[in-house]
């Protein structure tokens, strides 16, 4: 049976926040549907859309922003390149004005209240995250088709729900750990060098280097901004925002005005332990604030844990004084690798796993990175990876109030810690000697979501979602 391919591009998208579940993947699929309209020479002919959310789309539609997202992907805008700064007001002129232009063309009359349907008892069941549009057409006719958001940004539509198979030949087909393990030792190459040349596979290498840039332009400018913003993160929960406030103190007032003069001031702060805890957790902060006000973020692999990846590679950015193009392209290759393992094995999204899968799975994809941008062997790699994901296992999505803030902004401070510390325990380890593997604790997390109550998997009708009374301020 032939492999599903996941590239570098497929773990790690650019998009809009707060989820990659509940947003850019209901994005996307509106995109598709408008796609496949045109494709049909059926855009003009529409007088009328509805659309349907189903299960934890439902649920946590309104605080994910699942609703902004499918307005926005029917209407033809594209989460890569749409003003940031229009994302609320557009949406609410289509609420206003009762009005749409699907794909940017056709004009038709659309009502909120009556044509976006949350089916909040509703569940389909290949994924919890399912989202359908109808489109009624002149001829009294209609065209309907389901897409399933599995996590990351990732869609399938119904009927078409097995995994994408190979498609082209990949030097390296690789579906566990085990095997990843024997094509590094049977080539001598490092974990990064085979995604490289799998890449290959697709296009030039100078273009995925490119690529890869592009998202690390992106993760900076997100680590930058969310360090710099100042306010109270949208939703209702009052939450202000921790990052610009713990910057300011870690540069002692002082205000620098791009990048990288910014990241050698951190540099010059010294190496105190409590110090660089602090700085990890401002850049953590920093992206998972910006990503809950609807900024631009990289899904790493997942929006709600975009914020580990980036936190961990900021680290070894100052830290390591490893603020070099290579290094960067070497951790991001390696940090997909392992992420391409548990979306293959397991799953990348909560509403299936729980945030172990979310948070989890980029703390070990952050921790094999890391170790092998240190200089950490193959099998160091994926037992840093390992004992990052084994201390995650069982942690459950329960967002309060549906919104991507409490507790999953904290969270991805905790995981790019618990990724750091795994990788210097990897690193001090004899990797042989190690009684758990990588496959085994990516068996026992599905094992763990497939037992987990669907109250602890993206609803808000369980754990803290219930437990802590919106009033509140956050702990």
């Amino acid at each position: 049976m032939a492999k599903e391919q996941i590239s570098i591009f497929d773990m790690f998208k650019i998009g809009i926040g707060p989820s990659s579940s509940h947003t850019l993947g209901p994005w996307r699929a509106a995109q598709r549907f408008v796609e496949t309209l045109e494709k049909r020479d059926l855009l003009n002919h529409i007088k009328e859309v509805k659309i349907l959310l189903y299960g934890s789309l439902a649920k946590t539609g309104v605080g994910h922003g699942t609703d902004i997202a499918v307005l926005l992907g029917l209407s033809g805008d594209d989460p890569v390149t749409f003003d940031l700064s229009d994302v609320v007001p557009k949406v609410e002129r289509i609420k206003a004005n009762k009005k749409m232009s699907v794909g940017g063309k056709k004009d038709i009359d659309f009502s909120y209240q009556d044509d976006l349907l949350f089916l909040y008892d509703q569940s389909l069941p290949f994924h919890p995250n399912a989202v359908t549009f109808q489109a009624f057409l002149d001829n009294e006719t209609a065209i309907s088709e389901t897409y399933y958001s599995i996590g990351g940004g990732f869609v399938v539509q119904e009927n078409d729900t097995e995994s994408v198979l190979s498609e082209i030949d990949l030097p390296f087909p690789i579906d566990t750990a085990q095997e990843l393990m024997v094509s590094c030792m049977r080539t001598g190459l490092k974990i990064s060098e085979l995604v490289l040349e799998n890449e290959c596979s697709w296009r030039p290498e100078q273009e995925t280097k490119e690529g890869v840039l592009k998202i690390f332009q992106t993760i900076k400018e997100c680590i930058y901004k969310g360090c710099h913003t100042e306010g109270v993160l949208p939703g209702g929960l009052h939450v202000e925002r921790r990052a610009s406030k713990l910057n300011k103190r870690m540069l002692k007032g002082r205000s620098y005005s791009d990048f990288d003069s910014w990241v050698e001031a951190i540099r010059a702060g010294g190496k105190d332990f409590g110090y660089i805890l602090d700085c990890v957790s401002c850049f953590a902060l920093a992206v998972n604030e910006e990503n809950a006000s609807f900024g631009r973020v990289v899904t790493a692999p997942t929006n709600g844990a975009a914020g580990v990846i980036p936190a961990v590679l900021q680290y070894y950015i100052v830290f390591h004084d490893c603020y070099k193009e290579d290094k960067i392209i070497q951790f991001i290759a390696t940090a997909s690798e392992i992420g391409s393992i548990f979306k293959k094995g397991a799953t990348i999204s909560a509403a299936m796993g729980g945030c172990q899968a979310e948070i989890g799975v980029s703390s070990a994809m952050a921790a094999g990175a890391l170790t092998e941008c240190l200089g950490g062997s193959q099998r160091q790699v994926l037992m840093a990876a390992e004992i990052a994901m084994e201390h995650h296992l069982g942690l459950t999505c329960d967002p309060i109030g549906g919104l991507v803030q409490i507790p999953c902004i904290e969270r991805n401070t905790m995981g790019a810690i618990k990724a750091i510390t795994a990788a210097q325990l990897a690193l001090q380890s004899n990797p042989d000697k190690a009684k758990v593997s990588l496959d085994a604790v990516v068996s026992t997390m599905w094992d763990t979501a497939q037992d987990m109550n669907i109250k602890y998997k993206e609803t808000a009708d369980g754990g803290l979602a219930i437990k802590v009374p919106l009033s509140l301020p956050e702990c």
